[in-house]
């Protein structure tokens, strides 16, 4: 194995090994003096290390193009670099344990701070392994100059050569996906970080650019935020449909509840029309989705997702998707919580307190009469009745409420009281 090794070695140089008897005695002889030419020439290369820094230079601004801009942008960086890496590399050929740790370090340091910097790791793999065979073909060079002679003993060091700048290129390969992966953790920290700003209000007008970039979206425009809750744990996915096609969304995941930012672009509004129930039906069992009232601009998205808030709160439990602007007396209601159950109470107190079959009845009536625009008829066919048994029943409510439903006061109490109810989930 180890003389294939070296004969692979050997055909990356263009020399052609010499066969030798793989005695003991006679091995140890040929190692000893292939460490001898090693360093002499090993040496030769750290008094010329500058023109060696500069031929790697050339190489790498002729074949690696990721390196070319840094050579443009920073050269003297870039070559200190490079000045170091070799340094370590052949103080390493001399004394591979001193150096070892030094070199180790050096690499590791520069596999962080091209991940930082957004070098592909291609380009340093690339410029590694051409340090490896300029050094390589130095020594070779150095040698034929020195003691044409010794030229052959090289081949026996040669995987050692090879074997330590593979070893480089797995440790700067690992520094680099290391800190790759830590800036995508910090990014995605500050990404959640100038959401979480952005929705609770908290976030600077300062943060307001880094915040578009970081987000995807565009610091101004209109803008709407969509809260779900309940339903599966790929809850964004589910709620697809609140959102309007080809709009730009942000989701920020929540323990109880997701949001969305979404960047309603050429869009005026939201993608369904008004309906008058309170909540579509769920798609999904459980799935409660509360889409805000549009507004202007990023640094109005912490308005937008209370108005989503209120929005969710008017989800009934079984799951739906509520439209703010579809229900705004619920969410007069639920912004208030308190009053309207003080307002419930005094208008459906009566009823409320009749035996639960004939309060149901009579809430039952009432409600679908006023959700048919005040149709006897119309309420009839849709609760299996004669409309003349929706009228008594309507004229029980007024008996025992003290109200009428043709005086318009009283109807809207009526309609606030009732969606108070139903939306309060008392």
């Amino acid at each position: 194995m180890q003389h294939a090794v070296r004969s692979r070695a050997a055909i990356r140089t263009g020399l052609t090994p010499v066969p030798r008897p793989r005695t003991p005695g006679v091995t140890s002889l040929i190692d000893a003096d292939a460490l001898r030419v090693l360093h002499r020439a090993a040496r030769a290369l750290l008094d010329d290390l500058p023109d060696l820094t500069d031929r790697l230079m050339a190489l790498l601004r002729e074949q690696e193009p990721a390196y070319r801009a840094a050579l443009t942008k920073d050269p003297t960086a870039t070559w200190q670099e490079a000045h170091r890496s070799l340094r370590h590399s052949v103080a390493s050929l001399l004394d591979p344990r001193g150096a070892r740790d030094a070199a180790r370090r050096c690499s590791w340091r520069i596999g962080a701070a091209r991940a930082e910097q957004g070098l592909p790791l291609d380009a340093l793999l690339h410029a590694f392994r051409l340090g490896g065979s300029l050094v390589w073909q130095r020594l070779v060079e150095e040698t034929s100059r020195a003691a044409p002679e010794d030229v052959r003993l090289l081949v026996h060091v040669a995987a050692d050569v090879w074997n330590f700048v593979d070893e480089h290129c797995t440790l700067v390969a690992d520094a680099y996906r290391q800190t790759e992966w830590q800036l995508g953790r910090r990014r995605e920290n500050r990404v959640r970080q100038l959401a979480a700003g952005l929705l609770d209000g908290t976030g600077r007008i300062a943060d307001l650019p880094e915040a578009a970039r970081a987000l995807g979206l565009p610091e101004h425009g209109r803008y709407v935020v969509v809260a779900v809750a309940g339903g599966p744990p790929a809850r964004p996915d589910a709620a697809r449909a609140a959102v309007p096609p080809g709009s730009r969304v942000h989701w920020h995941a929540g323990a109880e509840t997701d949001y969305g930012i979404v960047s309603l672009g050429d869009h005026d509004g939201l993608p369904e029309p008004h309906r008058p129930e309170a909540a579509q039906d769920a798609p999904v069992p459980g799935l409660r989705v509360g889409v805000g009232s549009p507004v202007d601009g990023l640094a109005a998205v912490g308005d937008a997702r209370r108005l989503a808030d209120t929005a969710l709160t008017i989800c009934p439990p079984a799951g739906g998707t509520v439209r703010l602007a579809d229900q705004l007396p619920a969410a007069l209601v639920v912004s208030s919580p308190e009053l309207g159950r003080a307002l419930a109470e005094k208008v459906l107190g009566p009823l409320l307190r009749l035996e639960s079959a004939d309060r149901d009845v009579l809430l039952d009536t009432l409600t679908t009469w006023l959700d048919c625009d005040g149709s006897a008829q119309r309420a009839g066919e849709r609760l299996y009745c004669h409309r003349n048994t929706v009228l008594n029943r309507l004229r029980r409510c007024e008996q025992l409420t003290g109200r009428s439903l043709a005086r318009p006061a009283d109807l809207v109490e009526f309609s606030l009281a009732l969606t108070a109810r139903r939306v309060l989930h008392d």
